[in-house]
């Protein structure tokens, strides 16, 4: 790792987990499918969602809530929010993450949209930002906050999902100091997946499928050109990558597998990553699809489910974006990585969601539909057993009240 700049990376991470649950052995029994395909071959087996009084907005800010402390609000001179959710197409979401977070008056903050790799670019600037020095002490907020569109009876709804993290980017790298001078990045143009308008949500499976894997080779090989790299398994002790949905991992580490210098067999390869990635997929497998948050989440899976994975080992990440941009790096796992994961609770926070029927689901799926554009409109916090009153009255959390002349009224609860 060159040494000429100083260190820089990940202080805090976080995820918000959504209050709502959906089991997908019970959505595929409703379908009429074989309820093996989402557990066996997509390793989906939950998906988080929201009530209507959530939307990206509160997620992004009740995920930020739980990293920033009191004495970090004058310190956090960058905010930057990856999404491809956006509420509003002009006024993005990090103005109520500064908002509701208490921050300075004296804070950029901007949206940064590429589908899935919008909250890496994010991570990417606000790290260069902070290596920079141009502000010294001073500390970037990056969350990415997602939910998906409605797709009720579509072969897509196995893959949807919602969830916010949020990171604490600082010259104090508690979790995972990362390494700027060897990323590798690959982009095309394509029509794999994209949202047009503000309802729909467009996927075409196979242009995805070979997007996602043209673009890892495309960024690995230009991380190994910059890098030297030479022996993938030897110079990393684990991977992660992009999880549109856990099966897609695989293939992707099974991918790279076959560029090294050793051929596997498919269940040499599927040993391979038993033991070097697919812990990754603890919390992933129960969120759904996350979009921006997705390698992120993976992120806090890996550090939480390994007990092998130690300070100062080596991790490769991998990033991609629909459209496309995609992004192979290097980081360092931190001295307080698995106390501070440990302290986010996150796995007791998908325990806590409420698990919906499928009537509930496809009910609070065409409200939440039914809302959008609408220049008017008050949110009912009432119905779902009682949801608000045991989640969220007197909890702080921010909430969504109500549209008026398409302004979006906020409070925490």
């Amino acid at each position: 790792m060159a040494h000429h700049r100083p260190r820089v990376g990940i202080e805090r991470i976080t995820a918000y987990p959504c209050t709502l649950s959906l089991d997908m052995k019970l959505l595929a029994e409703a379908r009429d499918h074989d309820p093996r395909h989402p557990l066996e071959e997509l390793w989906v087996s939950e998906r988080s969602l929201n009530p209507t009084w959530e939307d990206p907005v509160t997620m992004a800010v009740n995920a930020a809530l739980q990293i920033v402390r009191p004495e970090d609000r004058q310190d956090i001179e960058l905010v930057i929010v990856g999404t491809e959710s956006s509420v509003d197409f002009g006024k993005p979401i990090s103005t109520y993450v500064q908002r509701y977070c208490g921050l300075t008056a004296n804070c950029r903050n901007f949206e940064t949209k590429h589908a899935c790799y919008g909250g890496t670019g994010g991570l990417m600037m606000a790290a260069h930002w902070v290596a920079s020095g141009a502000a010294p002490g001073k500390k970037a907020l990056v969350v990415c906050t997602d939910q998906s569109r409605v797709h009720l009876g579509q072969p897509w709804e196995y893959v949807l999902g919602a969830a916010a993290t949020a990171m604490l980017v600082s010259a104090q790298p508690d979790v995972l100091e990362l390494d700027l001078d060897t990323c590798g990045y690959w982009t095309q143009e394509i029509f794999d997946t994209y949202r047009p308008t503000s309802t729909k949500e467009v996927g075409h499976a196979d242009t995805s499928l070979y997007g996602y894997l043209d673009a890892l080779e495309g960024a690995y090989d230009h991380f190994v050109a910059r890098s030297g790299m030479v022996d993938y398994d030897a110079e990393f002790a684990r991977h992660i990558y992009h999880v549109p949905f856990g099966g897609m991992t695989f293939r992707a580490h099974r991918a790279l597998l076959r560029r090294g210098p050793h051929e596997m067999s498919l269940r040499e390869a599927r040993a391979h990553f038993e033991r070097k990635s697919k812990q990754a997929l603890r919390f992933n497998s129960r969120f759904g699809g996350t979009y921006t948050s997705a390698t992120f989440i993976a992120m806090l899976g890996l550090i939480d489910a390994d007990p092998e994975l130690r300070a100062g080992d080596k991790v490769s990440i991998f990033s991609y974006g629909s459209g496309s941009c995609a992004e192979f790096y290097r980081a360092t796992v931190g001295e307080r990585a698995r106390e501070q994961v440990a302290s986010q609770h996150v796995g007791a926070g998908l325990d806590r969601r409420m698990p919906l029927t499928i009537d509930e689901y496809e009910a609070l799926e065409r409200q939440r539909a039914a809302y959008i554009d609408q220049s008017d409109y008050e949110v009912d916090q009432s119905g779902l057993r009682g949801l608000y009153e045991r989640a969220y009255a007197g909890k702080g959390r921010l909430v969504l009240d109500a549209v008026r002349g398409y302004q979006r009224e906020y409070r925490l609860s």
